[in-house]
């Protein structure tokens, strides 16, 4: 897969899921500067705590309306160790009518290691038991995108998902941006390119559709009505049943919103964004905004790559710990800070009785803008933790226990 200068593959998007591209070299402050209406001081004044930070407990979030409860646990959803079926509860997309599971297994982690850029992912064999667990748990949507192993995940994805389910029974995401072939419209969000990425993308998954159809990153080359109409047209060609955006500015975000809404065209529905214990600049401005606009927030990395999941002196056992160089870049600001968060974080969970992994993403789980995080799986314990962790609700005291510590910083991943 040739590199592109203006737009380069994502490294590999932890846990939950991102890229980066070197367009964010030539992104903006926001108009409006970081502060948003629900913001409690000005933007060059940022509090420690980003606005609504303090938010208390988890217990509601915009999966209030969700159909089934998982059982709470520590470790597995019926505290035995086991997984029961249906243990994750069913929710709605933001303010569509789409369900899906509260808990969104990312794919990245499954793919061919000797395509693409992610040399740490697994192949279809290893990434079966995962699969298929995640299913029985109740989780019923999987992210993928074009760009992962080079294509190889959304095959993956097709085929194993093809083998635990009837089509109609699971929410298949996948996203357009990065570069996928050398030369012209072999990348961004051109008209060219997303005729073209979303029937390679229904050949290599195996479907006539997906459910959710995402621009992996806003593409400064492009206009955004000619990206928003050909979204439009391929919703119109039964291509795709909703569109979603990911990581960007909140007024790029508003501006592609504003042009689908002028000219009719199909607005997005969902953002994918980064968002964690060590990653909190979405709660100035872009989750106010879809909480407004009733968009749904699928966050990617809701466990900071894994640094929230164990004591901060702990080193990764994983191979992909060693050769994520995207991952590398990430959470390194304020790192005094984010001791504090981690070990905050395994408080907390000495003192529940749960997994450090638990209680950090029952955290994310429950935000009043998050719909569902997605997370990744490569060891037996993290779709365990997963499903727990929904069941999970954190008191005001534990809430700001975890977010006291945390501090402004630059917007990182895109």
């Amino acid at each position: 897969m040739t590199a592109d200068p203006a737009r380069s593959t994502p490294a590999g998007e932890t846990l939950g899921e991102t890229s980066t591209n070197a367009a964010d070299n030539a992104r903006s402050a926001p108009a409006s500067g970081n502060t948003p209406s629900t913001s409690t001081n000005a933007a060059d004044n940022a509090p420690p705590v980003p606005a609504g930070g303090n938010a208390p407990s988890t217990s509601t979030n915009a999966a209030g309306n969700a159909r089934s409860a998982p059982a709470g646990g520590n470790g597995s959803a019926d505290g035995s160790g086991n997984t029961p079926r249906d243990a994750v509860p069913i929710t709605r997309l933001g303010n569509t009518g789409l369900e899906i599971s509260r808990i969104v297994l990312g794919m990245m982690s499954y793919g061919k290691p000797d395509q693409g850029a992610h040399p740490w992912s697994v192949d279809i064999d290893e990434a079966r038991p995962f699969v298929r667990r995640a299913h029985e748990a109740g989780i019923t949507a999987f992210d993928t995108a074009n760009v992962y192993s080079a294509g190889s995940s959304e095959e993956i994805t097709g085929q194993l998902l093809k083998e635990i389910a009837p089509r109609e029974q699971v929410q298949v995401f996948t996203k357009v941006f990065n570069r996928m072939r050398p030369g012209p419209n072999g990348a961004g969000l051109s008209r060219a390119a997303i005729m073209h990425e979303i029937d390679a993308s229904l050949t290599r998954l195996g479907t006539d559709y997906v459910d959710l159809y995402q621009i992996h990153r806003f593409d400064p080359h492009t206009p955004v009505e000619e990206t928003m109409e050909a979204l439009h047209d391929v919703v119109k060609a039964g291509k795709v049943r909703y569109i979603g955006a990911s990581s960007m500015w909140t007024w790029q975000f508003a501006q592609m919103q504003h042009a689908a809404e002028l000219h009719g065209w199909t607005k997005f529905v969902s953002m994918q964004d980064q968002y964690n214990l060590l990653e909190r600049e979405e709660e100035r401005e872009m989750h106010p905004f879809a909480q407004a606009t009733g968009v749904g927030v699928i966050p990617w990395s809701p466990l900071a790559r894994g640094k929230v999941t164990r004591p901060w002196d702990a080193q990764g056992s994983g191979s992909r710990s060693g050769t994520d160089e995207f991952g590398k870049t990430l959470y390194r600001q304020d790192e005094d800070a984010n001791r504090a968060i981690v070990d905050a974080v395994q408080q907390v969970a000495e003192a529940r009785g749960a997994s450090m992994a638990q209680i950090a993403l029952a955290w994310v789980a429950g935000k009043p803008a998050v719909t569902a995080p997605i997370i990744g799986a490569t060891k037996e314990h993290h779709i365990d933790d997963a499903v727990a962790a929904v069941g999970i609700e954190l008191t005001a005291d534990e809430v700001s226990r975890l977010e006291s510590a945390y501090t402004p910083r630059v917007p990182s991943g895109f």
